[in-house]
């Protein structure tokens, strides 16, 4: 073959590899730039729940009470509806580990879609628990941000609900509790639930709805609520003036963390920040290194590749049911999940074979 038309296409070649290349950084890119913009929204989101609680708690001590100082009615909103109900059905009531301290693990955040690495987090945190503390975990729980949330790529919280319980269904441990998802202001609008409160959600539902766990002993003890995130989050905790101290005394100093390394975060950076918490913050390293996302599940469907094997399968099958995060017309977008249907099989002659 002619030397020079080698040479043109091994140019042809190294030009596609860098095409490639250069669009995987640009999927990286922009992949990073709505981490930051998602994070942006979630810390202002904090503070605005934060001051409007603090607007409400001075209401209620200052302009509600009585001639006689007894407090009046007042209306407060974020209660879910009378439909909502408190998942306890893989709740462990009795322990089964004599001097362990009952352990609730509560994994807050968007979902959308959930991965495999999210239910990993709750793997490694129980292995980590069961080897390294004096804790028995109890339950694990999901719990998808509210639609207020309002961040780019953020499926309804019915979808994200839904897509959550069909992941964890063979689960013996892990529930998903739309708490978050069905807080409505007094209009009825999706209202923004700080993760402060989610905690003091779980404590309440588990330790006084409940009454605690049930000891080897026969007596009811108090579980302890944690909070598991991924090491970003505590990096964010770490950074001066992000995150209301009042709110880290509550998350860090009166439940406590279970943090799962991430590549590329310095956790000890973060850490040296929050030292006053630094008994109630547990890390654990990841020994397989796992670096899924949603951002990076969601881009894929958009660019048309295939998401099989990085969300669990049923969840694979309900994005393809509701046309989630995806874009052109039905037909389109169930290739883009399943793959192009195979054709029907033929015989020697050519003609198709009834199934």
């Amino acid at each position: 073959m002619d030397p020079a038309i080698i040479a043109a296409r091994d140019n042809v070649i190294r030009a596609e590899v860098a095409e490639r290349e250069a669009e995987c950084i640009l999927m990286a890119a922009r992949e990073n730039l709505l981490e930051a913009r998602e994070h942006a929204m979630r810390l202002e989101l904090e503070v605005s729940a934060a001051n409007e609680a603090q607007s409400m708690f001075n209401t209620l001590t200052s302009h509600n009470t009585t001639a006689s100082g007894t407090a009046t009615p007042v209306a407060v909103s974020g209660v879910p509806s009378e439909a909502y109900a408190f998942p306890i059905d893989k709740l462990k009531r009795r322990q089964t580990r004599e001097g362990k301290t009952p352990l609730v693990l509560v994994a807050c955040g968007s979902f959308s879609p959930i991965t495999f690495l999210h239910m990993r987090m709750f793997e490694m945190a129980s292995d980590f628990v069961r080897f390294n503390t004096d804790f028995e975990v109890c339950a694990g729980y999901l719990s998808p941000v509210s639609d207020a949330y309002k961040k780019a790529g953020l499926a309804p919280g019915r979808h994200r609900v839904e897509m959550c319980s069909r992941a964890i269904a063979s689960s013996p441990w892990l529930m998903v509790d739309p708490f978050e998802t069905v807080n409505c202001n007094e209009k009825g609008e999706p209202e923004y639930v700080p993760t402060a409160k989610v905690l003091r959600h779980f404590d309440h539902e588990i330790n006084t709805v409940l009454g605690g766990i049930e000891g080897t002993d026969g007596k009811m003890r108090k579980a302890k609520i944690a909070l598991l995130a991924g090491a970003d989050l505590v990096m964010s905790m770490g950074e001066p003036g992000l995150w209301s101290p009042i709110d880290l005394g509550v998350i860090l100093g009166q439940y406590g963390a279970f943090i799962v390394e991430r590549s590329g975060t310095d956790i000890e950076l973060a850490l040296s920040t929050l030292k006053q918490y630094e008994n109630n913050i547990w890390v654990i390293g990841q020994v397989i290194q796992n670096d899924i996302s949603s951002t990076k599940v969601r881009l894929f469907l958009k660019k048309d590749l295939s998401v099989r094997y990085l969300i669990p399968d049923p969840v694979v099958e309900y994005i393809n049911e509701h046309h989630l995060y995806q874009e052109g017309p039905p037909k389109e977008k169930q290739e883009k999940i399943n793959g192009p249907k195979d054709p029907a099989p033929e015989s020697a002659d050519g003609k198709l074979i009834k199934g």
